[in-house]
C-alpha cells in the first residue's frame, strides 16, 4: 500500500478525556482532531462562546478555514461579504483572504475545520488556556504578543476583533 503525503495510515480514537481543551480569546475551544492525529491532511476544533466571542480580521497564509454553525448564530466577514450564519449554515473561507467572527446570539457552538491542520489548532494550543470547569476565564494576550505568535503559525492578523 502506498501512503501519500498526509494520508492517514492508522486509525485514531480519542474521547473528551484525551482531547486538549482551552480557553481561548474569550470562548472554550476543544482540539477534537489535531494535525499530528491527521498526518496533517486537517485539524477540527469545537468551540464555544457567549455573545461578543469573536476574533481579530485576520488571514490564515496556508489553510482554508470551514466553520460549521452547531448552534446559535455568527457574524462571518470575509472579503467585502458580511453574513450571519446560523444552526446548520457553514462557512467556507480561502486561504489567503482577510476575515472574521463574532457571536451575535446569546450562545453559539461551531466547529471550525482548517485543512491543512498544523497552523491553527498549534496556535490555539500555544495561546489557549487549558481548560479547568471552575478556573477562570483567557485573557489574550496583549494584541502585539498575539500578532507574534499568531505570525508564527501562518496567521497574519490584519485588523481588530469585529464588534458584536
Amino acid at each position: 500500500m502506498t501512503s501519500l503525503p498526509g494520508s492517514i495510515t492508522s486509525p485514531v480514537l480519542t474521547d473528551p478525556s484525551t482531547q486538549e481543551a482551552v480557553r481561548f480569546l474569550g470562548g472554550l475551544v476543544h482540539l477534537r482532531a489535531r494535525a499530528a492525529d491527521t498526518a496533517g491532511a486537517y485539524a477540527l476544533l469545537e468551540h464555544e462562546g457567549e455573545r461578543g466571542y469573536m476574533s481579530p480580521l485576520h488571514l490564515h497564509e496556508s489553510d482554508e478555514e470551514t466553520f460549521l454553525v452547531l448552534n446559535g448564530c455568527l457574524r462571518v466577514e470575509v472579503g467585502n461579504e458580511v453574513r450571519s450564519v446560523g444552526a446548520g449554515g457553514l462557512a467556507l473561507l480561502p486561504r489567503g483572504l482577510a476575515h472574521g467572527f463574532v457571536v451575535t446570539s446569546s450562545t453559539a457552538r461551531f466547529l471550525t475545520l482548517h485543512t491543512p491542520g498544523g497552523g491553527f489548532d498549534a496556535f490555539v494550543a500555544e495561546v489557549g488556556v487549558p481548560f479547568e470547569a471552575d478556573g477562570p476565564p483567557s485573557v489574550a494576550p496583549d494584541p502585539a504578543e498575539l500578532t507574534r505568535i499568531a505570525a508564527a503559525h501562518g496567521i497574519q492578523i490584519v485588523g481588530p476583533p469585529l464588534l458584536p
